[in-house]
């Protein structure tokens, strides 16, 4: 080969593990489905629009939530179940069948992004590992067939407890009982550029630890120097598990001679109440930890090891799921109840990265006064009918019943149909007799949906944050993303003039 094309080849490396090093981190959120009262797909994405949430992971692939995820620009990653772990690893037919099914009938509308093939595997169905790798190989054989496998990446979930002796982080190492399957698996992460996914949990790290990790290193709060963590083999310096983990992580595939698998973090949270003896779990900490996790996502500080190396993180999750078997921990992990009230605010004010929920400028949905009483009636009828309104506050003897009159009740259903929508542009007009407003319509105990505040001692819905950290106007990282992309295809236009001249 010609010097020129060496050189020429050499650069392309360089530059495209440099533009893929340097992506954006974002937070993601989770969406499990164990309630006794699962909101219907629709309600799920109106919430996750509301709270601006572009990223989240499915443990399945629902039919249901893949149609209402189509058109809305939400990155998506979906799920072979465990349960189709075996079948999908010893047929490639099945596979494709698999991929046919649940990504390629969705993909574009629906913005597939990654395939999870099973879920911490190793720890909970051990007799599937040794066909892993062959399934993520047949699922992504299936998306090269299907001239997908550039914009949809194939990895596994890994708990993070396969990595042993984990502090100090430079001497961890993968447990070697799986070092059959983790090579093999590392060798398919690295040549389709696919990253490592690890579900961290300080809140395990620190139950298990007998009092020797502090609450504070956990939940990621600020400590002086002195109390941070030293990995005495490098002498770095670490503030909290999490970036400990993810270095840990790192060095265990150093371990094994992988140097360039960037790991993604794809559950990570922190419970908001607990049994008896679990004291930790409490609305506090879990505030402080997913609150401070965010910023340090979004901030991109990375880690020790990989300074300024973005680690995206998927929020374990959105919502409570109180049919967990467990204990009570188990069932509260969530930013929300099923109903989309907010387990806890996030401490995310003047963050300058998210939408803080405190937000001042809050609006609603209401009927407008003088309107046609029967178009109102009308409009409210469809609202709760068609519309898919939940109107049972109006009914009487419920909160929202008085006053009994048809422009009281259009406000109501008019203002939950416009939250449950998102608040979208177009969802405030009911053939002209619904208007916005910043004036919150709630009274007594007829709390409206999207108010914010208390309200006659009544905790009352409050917005939650934004989770992505894009903004209207162009960050300089936007402009530095856009003028690399601009010179790698120009450095890709350059060779194939070459190779043709």
């Amino acid at each position: 080969m010609e010097p020129v094309f060496v050189l020429i080849l050499l650069l392309l490396a360089a530059v495209s593990s440099f533009v893929a090093a340097d992506d954006e981190a974002f937070i993601g959120v989770n969406i499990g489905t164990d309630l006794s009262d699962m909101p219907h797909p629709t309600q799920v994405v109106a919430l996750l629009k509301a709270q601006q949430i572009r990223h989240v992971r499915l443990y399945d692939a629902d039919r249901g939530m893949l149609v209402a995820l189509a058109n809305t620009g939400i990155q998506v990653m979906v799920s072979v179940p465990n349960e189709q772990l075996l079948g999908i690893g010893q047929s490639n037919s099945t596979a494709a069948n698999w991929v046919s099914h649940n990504v390629v009938a969705h993909y574009p509308a629906t913005n597939i992004t990654a395939i999870c093939v099973g879920s911490e595997v190793f720890t909970a169905v051990p007799n599937a590992a040794s066909v892993l790798v062959n399934a993520m190989k047949f699922i992504q054989s299936a998306l090269v067939a299907s001239n997908l496998d550039r914009q949809i990446k194939v990895s596994t979930p890994l708990s993070s407890s396969i990595i042993l002796d984990s502090f100090p982080p430079s001497q961890a190492f993968f447990n070697k009982t799986w070092n059959p399957v983790l090579i093999p698996m590392l060798n398919f992460l690295q040549s389709t550029g696919s990253h490592l996914m690890l579900n961290i949990y300080p809140y395990y790290d620190y139950m298990q630890s007998n009092g020797v990790i502090p609450l504070d290193y956990a939940l990621l709060k600020p400590l002086a120097p002195n109390k941070e963590a030293v990995d005495a083999n490098t002498l770095v310096h670490y503030s909290n598990v999490f970036d400990a983990m993810i270095d840990a992580a790192y060095f265990a595939m150093d371990f094994l001679n992988f140097t360039n698998v960037p790991v993604m973090v794809t559950e990570s949270g922190w419970p908001s109440k607990g049994d008896s003896n679990e004291p930790d779990a409490n609305l506090d900490n879990a505030n402080t930890y997913n609150s401070n996790l965010i910023r340090h996502v979004l901030n991109k500080t990375g880690t020790p090891k990989h300074p300024g190396i973005a680690v995206s993180t998927y929020i374990y999750e959105l919502y409570n799921e109180d049919l967990k078997p467990g204990p009570v921990s188990e069932k509260n992990w969530g930013l929300f109840n099923a109903n989309g009230e907010p387990v806890y605010i996030l401490h995310l004010t003047g963050s300058g990265l998210v939408l803080a929920n405190d937000t001042t400028n809050q609006t609603y949905c209401t009927a407008k006064q003088g309107a046609d009483p029967k178009m109102l009636q009308a409009a409210l009828d469809w609202a709760c009918g068609p519309g898919k309104v939940d109107c049972s506050a109006m009914l009487q003897g419920e909160p929202c019943y008085q006053p009994d009159n048809v422009i009281a009740h259009a406000t109501y259903a008019f203002n939950s149909y416009y939250n449950q929508m998102g608040k979208a542009p177009g969802t405030c007009d009911f053939n002209g007799v619904a208007a916005i407003t910043t004036t919150n319509p709630s009274h007594g105990t007829c709390v409206f949906p999207g108010s914010t505040g208390r309200m006659n001692g009544t905790m009352v819905n409050i917005t939650a944050p934004s989770m992505n950290s894009t903004s209207a106007a162009p960050s300089a990282r936007d402009l530095y993303n856009l003028f690399s992309t601009s010179f790698l295809v120009l450095l890709r236009v350059l060779i194939c003039s070459i190779v043709f001249l």
